[in-house]
C-alpha cells in the first residue's frame, strides 16, 4: 500500500527573530482566485486616490534676492548647490538642503542674463546687460560646510568687456570653451581675454544658447527674429536653420538622446525636434496658456520642466503632448527660469517675485529613508495603476488637476477659439473643390521654413 505524506521543513516556517513576519506561501492558480482582477482594480483605484491625498509638491521657498530672478545654473559636480541671479545684478549660491545662501558674487551693474558652470564645477561664468563676462572661482570650503552662519562674498577671477549687452551664456559639457550670446555669438576660452570664434547670425539679438551634451562642438541658439540655428564651432557658418512663426525663448538638449532638442516658444507650446530631420517637429507639447520662458531636461531624459509667463510650472514627458503635472501658488508670479536637480528628485523655479521655489518632481513621492517593504508597496501601487490606467474612473482621478482661475478661463477661451477655427476650416474645405485646401498637420503648422545654411 502506497501512502502520500506532506513533508515540510521546520526552517521554512520558523522565524529567526520575534520581529520577523510570518512566512506565507501563496498558490497562484487562477482558478482559486476568480475575483483577482476586481481586487486589483480596487487596489489601483485606491492607489490613485492615495496619490492625490499625499500630493504635496511644494517643499519650500528660498528668499534673499531683492529683484526678480532672471537665470539659474546648477553645479554638475555638486548635488546640493544651485546658483541664481537677479535683475539687480545679485548672484547667489544656495544650499538646497538648508535652503540658505552660501555665498554671494557681487559685481554686475545691471541685470544678469546668463549663468553657467564648468564641467568640473570650479568656475562660474556670468554675463549681463552691462556688457561684461565675469569668471568666478566656486568656493569649495563653503560648499563642504553647509552650516555657515554668515554669507561669504567672492571676487571675480577675470572680467572681460564686450561691445554689446549679453543675453545668454553656456559652457561646453567637456572642454574649456563657453559661448556668450547677444548681438553676436562669441566662443571664449577660460585662459584668453578675447573670443576664440565669433558668429553673426543676423540683425537681431540671440537670446538663448545651448551646447550639445554629446557633441561638444555643436550648439543651438535662438534669436529674436524667430529662428533656431544649429552651429558647429569648427566651421565658419551655421549648419541648419529653422524659422518659426513666433520666437523661441529657450532651448534644451535631451541629455540621453543628444540628437533631439526642445524649444520653449512664445505661443505657449514647446516643440521637440530631431536635429537630423528638422522639417517637422517630433512632438508638440501643449498646455501653457502664455509664453514659455524657460525649459530644462531631467538628467534621465524622460521628462522636462517648463516655466511660463502664466505663473505656472509644468512637467512634460519627453514624448507626450500634454503635461503630467502643474505647480502653482497664489504668490508665485511670472516664472523666468526653471531647473531640474542633478538627481531628478527636485525642480527649482525662479520667478518675478524674487523667490526661488523648491518642488518635488513627483508630487506624492515620500521623502526621507524608505524601508524595503514601503518601497515594494510603492512599486506595486505604481504597477497596478499603470495596468488599469486606461479605465475611465482611474484615468479621471489621475488626470485631474486644480488650476488657478485665470488659467482655467484662458484654457476654456482658447478651446472655444480653436473649435470655432476648426469648424470654419471644415466648412471652407467642404465647400471647395477637392484638393484645393490642404490642412497642415500640427507638427509643421508653426514652421515657416527649414534649410541648410550654405
Amino acid at each position: 500500500m502506497r501512502i502520500k505524506t506532506i513533508s515540510r521543513s521546520v526552517d521554512e516556517f520558523t522565524r529567526e527573530r520575534s520581529q520577523d513576519l510570518q512566512r506565507v506561501f501563496h498558490n497562484f492558480d487562477p482558478s482559486l482566485r476568480p475575483m483577482e482582477k476586481a481586487v486589483e482594480y480596487q487596489r489601483a483605484l485606491t492607489a490613485a486616490k492615495l496619490e492625490k491625498i499625499f500630493a504635496r509638491p511644494f517643499v519650500g521657498a528660498m528668499d534673499g534676492h531683492r529683484d526678480g530672478i532672471s537665470c539659474m545654473a546648477k553645479n554638475p559636480n555638486y548635488l546640493k548647490g544651485i546658483f541664481s541671479a537677479s535683475m539687480d545684478g545679485d548672484i547667489r549660491l544656495w544650499d538646497i538642503a538648508t535652503r540658505r545662501t552660501v555665498c554671494q558674487f557681487p559685481g554686475h551693474q545691471g541685470a544678469v542674463r546668463g549663468l553657467t558652470v564648468s564641467t568640473d564645477g570650479n568656475v562660474l561664468v556670468s554675463c549681463g546687460i552691462d556688457s561684461t563676462v565675469r569668471l568666478w572661482n566656486v568656493p569649495r570650503p563653503s560648499l563642504e560646510d553647509s552650516d555657515l552662519s554668515s554669507e561669504k562674498s567672492a571676487e571675480p577671477s577675470a572680467v572681460y568687456v564686450c561691445k554689446n549687452a549679453l543675453l545668454a551664456v553656456d559652457h561646453q559639457f567637456e572642454g574649456e570653451l563657453f559661448a556668450t550670446a547677444g548681438a553676436q555669438i562669441d566662443i571664449w576660452n577660460h585662459n584668453r581675454s578675447q573670443p576664440v570664434h565669433s558668429f553673426k547670425p543676423g540683425n537681431d539679438s540671440v537670446i538663448s544658447v545651448r551646447f550639445n551634451p554629446g557633441e561638444p562642438d555643436i550648439l543651438a541658439v535662438s534669436s529674436n527674429d524667430r529662428r533656431m540655428i544649429i552651429y558647429d564651432i569648427r566651421m565658419s557658418s551655421a549648419a541648419r536653420e529653422i524659422r518659426m512663426q513666433t520666437k523661441t525663448n529657450s532651448i534644451a538638449w535631451n541629455p540621453m538622446e543628444p540628437m533631439n532638442f526642445t524649444g520653449a516658444n512664445e505661443d505657449g507650446n514647446c516643440y521637440s525636434f530631431d536635429g537630423r530631420k528638422n522639417e517637422e517637429a517630433k512632438c508638440v507639447h501643449k498646455d501653457h496658456v502664455s509664453a514659455v520662458m524657460d525649459i530644462d531636461f531631467s538628467p534621465t531624459g524622460r521628462e522636462f520642466v517648463t516655466g511660463s509667463y502664466d505663473r505656472s510650472v509644468r512637467i512634460f514627458p519627453y514624448n507626450g503632448g500634454h503635461s503630467r503635472e502643474i505647480y502653482h501658488t497664489k504668490r508665485m508670479q511670472r516664472v523666468f527660469c526653471v531647473k531640474y536637480s542633478s538627481d531628478a528628485t527636485y525642480v527649482i523655479s525662479g520667478s518675478d517675485d524674487t523667490n526661488l521655489r523648491l518642488w518635488k518632481a513627483k508630487a506624492s513621492e515620500q521623502l526621507g529613508v524608505i524601508l524595503p517593504r514601503e518601497q515594494k508597496k510603492h512599486e506595486y501601487n505604481e504597477a497596478v495603476k499603470n495596468r488599469y490606467k486606461h479605465l475611465p474612473e482611474i484615468k479621471r482621478i489621475v488626470r485631474h488637476r486644480h488650476l488657478p482661475k485665470p488659467i482655467y478661463k484662458a484654457i476654456a477661451e482658447s478651446r472655444a477659439v480653436n473649435n470655432a477655427k476648426k469648424r470654419k476650416d471644415d466648412r471652407r474645405k467642404a465647400s471647395s473643390a477637392p484638393g484645393t485646401i490642404v490642412t497642415k498637420p500640427l507638427r509643421t503648422r508653426r514652421i515657416i521654413n527649414e534649410r541648410e545654411v550654405e
